[in-house]
């Protein structure tokens, strides 16, 4: 897992008791009561759990329309990715922040870029396309790349997206050292491909065509072009806990609601709760931004 996502050294027992497949798939259904109509699995990294195959089925079941996709670094990939397609997995969003070998290893700290690799061929195998692949963009560690990553999708016909590093990192780096603005990224890629801007489609950034198409260029301005005024996201984390937004400091243990007599109508009422009451805004960058006490892999990104 990347340096930027968990710490080099987490405490032995930092790690809370995850939600059960039952537990998950009861959350996923008061979702699907509230009307939302994707879910995405995330981490830490999903494909650690032996039953995400399942969790991914029974998931996908409650509702013909629901779409079911995962994110994930990557590693495992190529030996889950036809598993996961027959259980009804949509789709896969893979992290690739590199693709020079010594720099995966410095951001991982494991020699696995080629698993990486090969498991977005296994992906693309399985018929989980567009392959999205996310790609965080530090100075200094990987902004040379941005051009030569886009070329990569464009080859192999995945979604390039790149992400403005964010204050959730587990090294608590400085944000203004390392965070690449969305403008500036835009430019890197335009020394050598045109982009052609796409209407907005309610996703979080900036889409474009590479040219004239078909491979997709999403810019995510987290920091410098916030999109908080047209989020829709609602994330709950391996334990249990509901958070309105990636930022907030509050969170609510859903547990309780899981136990109600009646849990369907009590994590619906959760639910509906939270996207009522998402904030206006991260405020990163403002005199009181403070950042979560979670980092990025224990919150679920």
């Amino acid at each position: 897992m990347c340096v930027y996502c968990r710490p080099r050294h987490t405490p032995a027992g930092a790690d809370s008791v995850p939600l059960s497949v039952d537990e998950l798939v009861a959350v996923a259904d008061a979702a699907v009561n509230c009307g939302i109509s994707r879910i995405r699995l995330t981490g830490g990294e999903p494909l650690l759990r032996p039953d995400l195959p399942d969790i991914v089925e029974r998931i996908g079941a409650l509702c013909p329309d629901l779409e079911v996709a995962v994110t994930t670094n990557g590693s495992l990939l190529e030996g889950q990715a036809r598993r996961l397609a027959q259980a009804g997995l949509e789709r896969v969003n893979v992290s690739l922040d590199t693709l020079r070998s010594d720099r995966f290893e410095a951001l991982t700290g494991q020699a696995s870029l080629q698993a990486v690799l090969r498991g977005l061929q296994a992906a693309e195998q399985a018929g989980l396309c567009p392959v999205k692949v996310n790609t965080v963009v530090m100075r200094g560690v990987n902004d040379d790349e941005v051009a030569d990553l886009v070329a990569f999708s464009a080859e192999h016909g995945h979604h390039a997206r790149f992400i403005e590093f964010m204050p959730l990192d587990g090294g608590r780096r400085a944000l203004p050292e390392a965070m690449v603005p969305a403008a500036e990224i835009q430019a890197r890629i335009e020394t050598r491909f045109a982009l052609t801007p796409l209407p907005d489609s309610g996703s979080p950034g900036d889409e474009f065509l590479l040219g004239t198409g078909p491979t997709r260029v999403s810019l995510i301005g987290s920091v410098s072009r916030p999109f908080c005024a047209r989020c829709n996201r609602l994330r709950v984390t391996a334990d249990g806990c509901l958070r309105s937004c990636l930022f907030s400091r509050t969170e609510q243990d859903l547990r309780p609601s899981l136990a109600a007599p009646d849990p369907r109508q009590a994590l619906t009422a959760a639910l509906l709760a939270a996207a009522a009451g998402k904030p206006r805004g991260h405020r990163i960058g403002r005199p009181d931004f403070v950042r979560p006490s979670r980092t990025m892999f224990a919150i679920g990104g």
